[in-house]
């Protein structure tokens, strides 16, 4: 007895352009991301490889050190930017466990937008912090502007490299960019306006894989 063909699965809509836009440029940030970690880490390794060699052969070489920090404080905000997008941000679900499917989505759709919030008040922040337009009313006159606004960001450097502190502290905006950018494509995803998407070359994608 012949059997009538299965129906197939209609597919999801495809989402809208700007849906599809902000998913594609936070894929995009994210491989950007990685290739940032990956060179971090060689820096990193390279850094301590060179501290213990020279502290060995009695000429070390007073800058490593610090530079090393500096390192492993870029590693953890990008880090933390690849996890949140990842989802691999620490969550209690003694909450939502209790819940049905449709209350925990909402739940997880609240959190989400609440880490959203987070992220553009964090960017805000550090627009108020390095005061772009204010800098720029001087001139670029760091001296000038620390007197009249009492922001010594552009006047200050680092001990040992003697950088400008506010060359290594642009990872704070870069990361609260590129956090709001990840945390609204996962609140895009929890609310329905488009499928979650996988991405290829993270293979730990939850923290029971981190072993």
């Amino acid at each position: 007895m012949a059997t009538a063909p299965s129906t197939p699965t209609p597919s999801a809509a495809p989402p809208r352009a700007p849906v599809r836009w902000l998913l594609d440029f936070s894929g995009w940030l994210l491989r950007m991301e990685r290739h940032a970690l990956t060179a971090l880490m060689a820096l990193l390794i390279l850094l301590i490889l060179l501290n213990v060699v020279t502290r060995y052969t009695g000429m070390p070489i007073y800058w490593v050190d610090e530079a090393a920090v500096y390192t492993v404080v870029w590693l953890t905000f990008v880090g933390a930017s690849v996890m949140t997008r990842l989802r691999m941000d620490f969550a209690v679900t003694m909450l939502t466990d209790q819940l049905g499917a449709r209350g925990a989505r909402v739940a997880k759709s609240v959190a989400t937008l609440g880490v959203t919030a987070f992220g553009v008040a964090m960017l805000w922040m550090c627009w108020l912090w390095m005061d772009p337009i204010g800098i720029a009313r001087y001139g670029f006159d760091a001296k000038e502007y620390a007197a009249e606004s009492f922001n010594f960001l552009y006047t200050e450097r680092t001990q040992t490299l003697n950088w400008p502190t506010w060359v290594l502290q642009l990872i704070l905006p870069v990361f609260s960019a590129t956090f709001c950018v990840h945390a609204l494509a996962n609140l895009l995803e929890d609310l329905g306006a488009a499928e979650r998407r996988i991405h290829p070359g993270f293979d730990v994608v939850n923290a029971d894989a981190v072993n």
